[in-house]
């Protein structure tokens, strides 16, 4: 028998991995007459920063190459590239999330925001060394900036939608472990 721990963080990576592959889904139909005049944000990743902010144990790294690695195929954006930008970033912020815990959303918020520019910035940085054609700067700002917009809209939505919040200081774990 599954202990109760196991299960609830299986249920959450499920749940994680779901709506992920629902905003992949939505992303690849053609749903607005104009699309590619204004970049929507990444919300893949804004949902992954959240959650690791929020439960970094709900968000196994392999689960987010997986994600992001599929996304790479279906996007045609080089193999890899985002995916390790965007695993290195994840592991940034989860190293740092229990001193994170203590800050205000604002500063939150500011801490996304400086790492997801270090992921755009280190993005062009080697699509320019290695000479791949690569987007407008404006393009890659602008969803840069709709993606930091969208963070406050997705924690809200996993707060209140699916309850997901921060671990309090000293909580524990039903076997007495530390969050």
């Amino acid at each position: 028998m599954i202990d109760p721990i196991t299960t609830q963080r299986l249920f959450h990576q499920g749940i994680y991995i779901a709506i992920a592959m629902v905003i992949l889904f939505l992303q690849l139909m053609p749903l607005s007459p104009s699309a590619g005049h204004f970049p929507g944000p990444d919300l893949t990743l804004a949902l992954t920063l959240a959650w690791v902010l929020r439960r970094p144990e709900y968000v196994p790294a392999l689960s987010i190459v997986a994600i992001f690695l599929l996304q790479d195929m279906m996007f045609m954006r080089p193999p890899g590239l985002w995916t390790l930008l965007v695993l290195v970033g994840t592991e940034f912020l989860r190293a740092r999330e229990s001193s994170l815990r203590d800050l205000t959303f604002v500063l939150e918020w500011l801490v996304v925001a400086g790492v997801l520019c270090a992921m755009v910035l280190a993005n062009r940085l080697v699509h320019a060394l290695v000479m791949i054609p690569q987007p407008g700067l404006g393009t890659e700002l602008l969803r840069m900036l709709m993606t930091l917009l969208a963070y406050p809209v997705v924690v809200a939505a996993t707060r209140f939608g699916i309850g997901l919040k921060r671990a309090a200081i000293g909580e524990v774990d039903a076997l007495g472990h530390r969050r």
